[in-house]
Formats: structure tokens, sequence, C-alpha cells
């Protein structure tokens, strides 16, 4: 046990290295093409924090443990809005860019009404329901690198870090590697790698010991293996609040929802497709459906709607959404 202990603080120094990496490097891509923050956030950003998600359901699914695979992606987006985002908001609260928002916002929920209405129809993911929500991941790639490309070709300037980027090269007396688009790229892929041993490492060695503390299986996904799936998201977001970069923490914490539901959920349905797990029941209807899933949509529509129609962020959300993760868990092993 003692040995599980050692590799579980190991995983976590690996993923605020990782963090701290992943973070310079994309803000680095911003500033270099002044793309907006909260559109790095929302895909490079969340791609490589994601990996962790993917890699750990995806091998649920091949291993045929759908409960892991399932309360993974779901729990993960509980955890990603109701913890993470909300202690962001919490602790500093800003304004957000709507334009930005938008989209990820809309295709999330577009994504989830489709995930939910396979849930209550048929109770069964099938690997044609796999592609549909892949299908849905490469859309919105396709529609974030084209805007990337058409703001980077008319010098949009519509981010904090592309507003800056003039004043920092001038203040650089350095021309080397570090100034280069390949030493960018670089910290993205090792914070990308030690983001994904991390968490790899605090997932196996936490679960062995909730095991052992005789945990169900789709409390431990929901819950535990879901918080150390989005440590990553969480060490980013805290990354990113010290360095001042808010809205980059906020659009990962969105790219990083949707993706587990089109791109982690997506690639492990088609995988091996499965059944939504029973083992706690409400009134004699699957827990899930009753409190999981309306729970995703609840935090999600606090986090984002107020954000969208008043184009800023309130302390009050984060405190709201705080409140009711700690309900929820209180729900997963108290009730």
């Amino acid at each position: 046990m003692l040995t599980n202990v050692l590799l579980f603080a190991l995983g976590f120094v690996l993923l605020i290295i990782g963090g701290d990496k992943f973070v310079d490097g994309a803000t680095g891509v911003a500033k270099r093409y002044h793309i907006p923050e909260l559109l790095i956030g929302a895909t490079v950003v969340s791609i490589g924090t994601t990996l962790p998600e993917v890699m750990v359901s995806a091998t649920s699914a091949a291993k045929g443990i759908g409960d892991i695979a399932y309360g993974n992606a779901i729990g993960s987006i509980i955890c990603n809005t109701s913890l993470i985002a909300a202690i962001t908001v919490a602790i500093r609260p800003a304004p957000v860019g709507k334009k930005d928002l938008i989209k990820p916002v809309i295709f999330f929920f577009t994504a989830a009404i489709f995930y939910s209405a396979v849930s209550y129809m048929s109770g069964y993911f099938s690997r044609l329901t796999g592609i549909i929500l892949l299908l849905i991941f490469i859309v919105y790639m396709i529609i974030n690198v084209k805007d990337a490309l058409k703001g980077s070709a008319s010098g949009t300037d519509s981010s904090p870090v592309a507003d800056n980027a003039e004043d920092e090269a001038k203040k650089s007396v350095a021309s080397g590697f570090k100034e280069s688009i390949l030493y960018d790229l670089l910290m993205i892929v090792i914070g990308a790698v030690f983001i994904t041993i991390g968490a790899n490492l605090l997932v196996d060695n936490g679960t062995i010991i909730a095991t052992a503390l005789g945990v169900p299986t789709s409390v431990i996904a929901l819950t535990f293996v879901a918080l150390g799936t989005s440590l990553p998201e969480l060490v980013t977001a805290i990354t990113s609040l010290i360095k001042g970069h808010g809205a980059l923490s906020l659009g990962n914490v969105i790219g990083a929802n949707l993706f587990n539901l089109v791109l982690v959920s997506g690639l492990s349905i088609t995988i091996q497709p499965f059944h939504i797990p029973v083992e706690k029941t409400i009134a004699g209807m699957n827990a899930s459906l009753v409190v999981d899933i309306p729970v995703m949509f609840a935090v999600m529509a606090i986090l984002t709607l107020p954000s969208i129609i008043r184009g800023k962020i309130s302390r009050v959300q984060g405190i709201l959404l705080l409140a009711i993760y700690a309900g929820y868990l209180v729900f997963q092993f108290a009730l």
C-alpha cells in the first residue's frame, strides 16, 4: 500500500510539471498566431488534458468494463464544471468573450442532448452512436481550425495574450530555440506526456486504494477515477490563474467537457459498445438517469448560460457549483 501511495504522489508531481509546460506552450502558440486564449483552451489544451480520460475509458471499454468507460466521461464533466471551473471562478471571476464561448457551448449541448436521448430511450450505446459522436468531434475541430487560420491570416488580435505579443517580443533579447514555434510545440508535447503519465499513476494506484476500501465500481468511476483523470484540467486551471490566463482555463474546461462526450465516449463506444451500468437505483429507476445526467446538464447550464448572456462570469456561479459538487459527492458515497 505504501508503494501505491508513493506512486500516487509521483503522479501528482508529474501533473504539476506537465500542466505548467502545457500552458506555456499553448499560450506561446496563442501569442505567435494571435489566436484567442479561449479558442486555444477549447482545442489544443483541451485535447492534451483529456488524454487521461481517453486512455482510461478506451482501455476500460476494450476490456469490457463499461462501468468505468461510462462513469469516467460523465463524472469528469461534472467534476470539471462544478469543481475545477468553480474553483477558477470563485478565486478570480473574469470577463469572457461571448463570441468564443458560444461555439463550444452549442456543440456541447448538441452532443449532450444526443447522448442523453440514447441513454433514456435505449440504455445501450451502439457502435453507430460512437461513430456519430466522433463525427461531431471531427466537425468541431475542422470549424475551429478554420476559424483559427482565418483569424491568424487577418491579423485578428482578440486575446489578452495577443495584445501583449509585440511588447514581449521587443523585450526579448534572445533569438534562439526558445523563441521558435518548435519550442512551443515541444512544451505542449512534453506537458501532454507528463500529464498522461501522472494521471495514469494517480488513477491506477488511487483506484487500488479505493477498491481496497470496498467502494462500488460505478461510484469509483463517477468520482475517484473522474477526479483523477480531471486533475490535468485542475492543474492547468490553477497554472493558468497563476500566470494570469483565466480565459484559457475556462476554455479548457468547456472544451474538455465536449471532448469527454464526443471523443472519450465516442472512441470508447466505437471500440466496444456497452449498456449504461445499473448499480444504484432511485424509486426503481437507474440512478444515473435520475441524477448523473441531469446534474451534468445543470452544472454546464449554470457555468455557461449566464456567461453568454452577460459576457462575464461571477463568483456566485463558482460558489453554487462547488455546493452542487459537494452534494453530488454526498449522494454517491452516503446514499
